[in-house]
């Protein structure tokens, strides 16, 4: 899977945030839609991300339709979950307090897709995706646990970390970017404890396919990463 996949520039994820939205609010005013929809990307174009960019969800998409192919989710669960990602890290400031980021994406998402008139159970449903990303905790170890939707926006998040070698290390030469701020020696004790947090709980990825598939990657480019933090 390549990093951005062909038809998944900013074009194309606006016309997918425009089907999908159209379905889950189709009472909708469709300019009202749109002017969202740019919002959205203008937040995901801020000029301090390097990672957390369009980029992001275009790969998080792309995990969703390949697990979406092999029945690991249905077509409906699908564009809840991509209607979630537009949203999850639309808040964005490495320099939060942990946890803010997350709850002030899901506070947004709230608020607006009620707004455009997307019905209770779907806004609920992908607030608690939204939230899942606080620890990716949110429901029991193993390919099992949770539901279908929030076990795929779990693994899309997470597929990161089994990207190829060279795109696991773009990622984490990313990431350090936008933490530029902090101290190489606290940086490599604070994404250490995150990196390790989430390969030594048990399977990393909670859909059968994604466990089969990416968990062995993950674990060795997680491992060669805290080799060079130094915290391994």
């Amino acid at each position: 899977m390549s990093p951005v996949s062909p038809g998944t520039g900013p074009s194309a994820l606006l016309e997918r945030w425009r089907t999908d939205i159209a379905a889950l609010a189709p009472s909708a005013d469709a300019a009202r839609c749109a002017a969202e929809g740019e919002a959205l990307a203008r937040g995901w174009s801020e000029p301090h991300r390097r990672y957390h960019t369009l980029d992001h969800l275009a790969e998080m998409f792309a995990v969703l339709a390949e697990l979406e192919s092999v029945g690991a989710l249905a077509p409906a669960e699908a564009r809840v979950a991509r209607i979630a990602g537009w949203y999850h890290d639309l808040v964005y400031d490495p320099r939060a307090e942990p946890g803010d980021n997350e709850r002030g994406s899901a506070g947004i998402a709230t608020d607006r897709l009620r707004g455009l008139g997307v019905a209770g159970p779907a806004v609920e449903l992908i607030e608690s995706l939204i939230l899942l990303t606080l620890d990716h905790q949110g429901f029991p170890a193993g390919p099992a646990g949770g539901t279908a939707a929030r076990a795929a926006f779990h693994d899309a998040d997470l597929w990161i970390l089994a990207a190829p070698a060279d795109r696991f290390d773009e990622y984490c030469a990313q990431v350090r970017e936008e933490f530029a701020h902090v101290p190489d020696p606290l940086y490599a004790a604070a994404r250490g404890d995150i990196l390790r947090s989430l390969v030594g709980r048990g399977p990393i990825y909670r859909t059968a396919h994604g466990a089969g598939a990416w968990q062995d990657a993950a674990e060795a480019n997680v491992a060669r990463e805290l080799a060079r933090l130094g915290t391994g």
